[in-house]
């Protein structure tokens, strides 16, 4: 089968060997993806959103894959703050009200910088 990967242009993708996206038939898995902590419309201490900002980028690597939100069918949100969940619940359904995926909310010690209070991971079925 056809291997597609999604770059984004971030410096990581090379210095980690990794992509943001890769789809493999009608498989996608998305990988972590934290927010674009600007100080301005997301704030580090801002976890509702970090996560809609998260879930408005990964929504568009789907578009370039030719996949939409609709196809999601499990999210894997990691937080260094579980008492956040309210506001991370509140942006994941925005996107997910009627899609349901399954997901998992799992508190971790920290995250790749501290200004990050959420990281998800996604996959899809086409």
């Amino acid at each position: 089968m056809k291997r597609e990967n999604i770059l984004t242009g971030s410096p990581w993708e090379d210095k980690m060997g990794y992509c943001r996206a890769v789809r493999i038939g009608n498989i996608v898995e998305v990988s972590g993806t934290v927010a674009l902590v600007d100080g301005d419309k997301v704030k580090a201490d801002d976890a509702y959103a970090q996560t809609y900002n998260i879930l408005e980028r990964v929504e568009k690597v789907l578009e370039d894959l030719n996949v939409g939100m609709k196809d999601v069918i499990r999210t894997r949100i990691f937080t260094t703050d579980v008492s956040t969940f309210e506001e991370v619940a509140r942006a994941h359904s925005a996107f997910f009200k009627d899609v349901k995926p399954t997901t998992g909310f799992y508190g971790i010690s920290k995250l790749v910088a501290p200004e990050y209070l959420v990281e998800i991971e996604f996959t899809a079925v086409v």
